[in-house]
């Protein structure tokens, strides 16, 4: 149980430390959506918006990190 509870506080910090840095230097992000393979359609009354290769960079990057971090 204790290991649970360590992963829990953990991820309560990253996700924290992620909020703040986004929030205080929103350039950081500002790639996100407007990638090349990224769909946007407008019309008058409707907006749709499907970021399929922002999501392939950013699963990528976290499959990555992930590794980086919790390789035995």
């Amino acid at each position: 149980m204790m290991d649970m509870s360590k992963i829990l506080i953990i991820t309560g910090a990253v996700i924290l430390t992620l909020g703040i840095v986004l929030y205080y230097a929103p350039w950081l992000v500002s790639w996100f959506g407007k990638l090349p393979g990224d769909i946007r359609i407008e019309n008058k009354n409707s907006f749709v918006f499907i970021p399929i290769t922002s999501m392939i960079v950013l699963s990528l990057l976290l499959t990555l990190l992930i590794n980086l971090f919790f390789r035995k």
